[in-house]
């Protein structure tokens, strides 16, 4: 019994000194194996890296080279692959591209770069219905792409769906008013620019510039890149329709220039939800960067907004959608400090006006998945405040 005890224990050591040392082994080949991944991933990295260098050197042929050696090493690199179709559609060899954004797209189907890419390249060949498919496609994930809209006005305006082109424009110059003024420059979009409908679109466009506080034609032009004999003509006709009322003599104890002032009639502005009075005097029509302010208003009206901005970081971290809705709209809006941002940071207000769009569009889900980018923006905001304070200080 004894012997027979000690015995086995004496082989079940053995065993364990065994599976120890083949534990060893396993630990060391997984070592090995997680250097190898580290290794490689630093080679495909570096491949990469060198491709965008000679992408940025405009040597295209000797970048695609880089990021097929890359994926060689990782089939599923998909940036790797957009930058390889990238560098053929600007060698203009659409075919290779799209089959580039086709390997893009078949490991990531919702990759949205991809599909509008795909979407171009189809456009450079004509093939106009295939773009339109392309950035359907982008659409569908992402409703609220702006470039996405746009880019489907100018192809359905090329295939001469016209009805549709506007529609389509109309949705991205909702979504961003700059598109306006592209749309009045981009030959892509002949076909529509003789339809009374796109009439109609520098009307509501022109309404629009109203709205966010552009109340005189010089603005208009600017705001829009439109000429001012569409403009005027556009006004004209939103007057004779009751939209808008021009403006004389004084307004909130300021003398008007000499040109023209507009404004919404108080009908569409109620309808708009466009409020008569002005919180605090802070407004487009009393804010001025011409000097006629000193440097103390200045601070003080930036004060005011470094203080708006607070409570509007404080909304968004609780996640309170209504609040952080209803503090947003006060940044974005021309009569509160929207023409601080406009004057002072426009590429920033647009970007918080396409989250304020999607927030109101898709609710406390979008705002718990986007805060830290929401946040990170208006972080942004809030150092740009900072330093215009401190200027206005030196």
């Amino acid at each position: 019994m004894g012997r027979f005890f000690w015995g086995s224990s004496s082989k079940g050591a053995a065993r364990k000194r065994d599976d120890t040392r083949e534990g060893s082994d396993d630990y060391n080949e997984r070592s090995e194996g997680r250097k190898s991944r580290e290794s490689s991933n630093a080679a495909i990295q570096d491949l990469f890296k060198k491709g965008l260098n000679k992408m940025a050197d405009e040597n295209l042929e000797e970048a695609i080279q880089y990021f097929d050696l890359a994926l060689r090493l990782d089939p599923n690199f998909i940036d790797a692959w957009i930058k390889r179709g990238y560098c053929f559609f600007h060698l203009n060899n659409y075919s290779q591209a799209i089959i580039s954004y086709d390997k893009a797209l078949a490991i990531e189907p919702s990759n949205t770069e991809a599909w509008n890419l795909k979407a171009l390249a189809f456009y450079r060949m004509k093939n106009y219905d295939k773009a339109i498919e392309c950035v359907n496609k982008v659409i569908d994930i992402d409703p609220n792409d702006g470039m996405a809209w746009y880019n489907r006005s100018c192809y359905l305006s090329l295939a001469g769906k016209v009805e549709e082109a506007i529609d389509a424009l109309k949705r991205a110059i909702e979504i961003d008013i700059s598109y306006a003024k592209k749309a009045v420059k981009d030959r892509d979009l002949d076909n529509i620019k003789h339809d009374i409908v796109f009439k109609r679109i520098i009307e509501v466009v022109v309404l629009e510039a109203i709205r966010m506080g552009h109340s005189n034609v010089g603005k208009i032009i600017w705001v829009t890149g439109m000429n001012r004999q569409e403009i005027e003509e556009a006004l004209n006709s939103l007057i004779l329709k009751g939209l808008i009322v021009k403006k004389t003599g004084i307004q909130l104890g300021l003398t008007m220039g000499k040109e023209e002032q507009y404004e919404l009639s108080q009908d569409i502005a109620s309808r708009m939800g466009l409020e008569k009075d002005v919180e605090r005097g802070v407004a487009a029509s009393t804010y001025s960067t011409s000097g006629s302010r000193d440097a103390l208003e200045r601070v003080r009206i930036f004060k005011e907004l470094s203080e708006h901005i607070d409570r509007t970081r404080s909304s968004v971290e609780k996640a309170d959608l209504d609040a952080a809705l209803e503090s947003i709209n006060k940044l974005l809006e021309p009569r509160f400090f929207g023409s601080i941002l406009i004057e002072h940071m426009p590429d920033l207000h647009r970007d918080l006006r396409l989250y304020h769009i999607r927030l109101k569009d898709e609710g406390k889900n979008y705002l718990n998945a986007n805060k830290r980018e929401i946040l990170e923006l208006i972080e942004e905001i809030d150092a740009k405040v900072d330093e215009k304070v401190r200027k206005s200080i030196a």
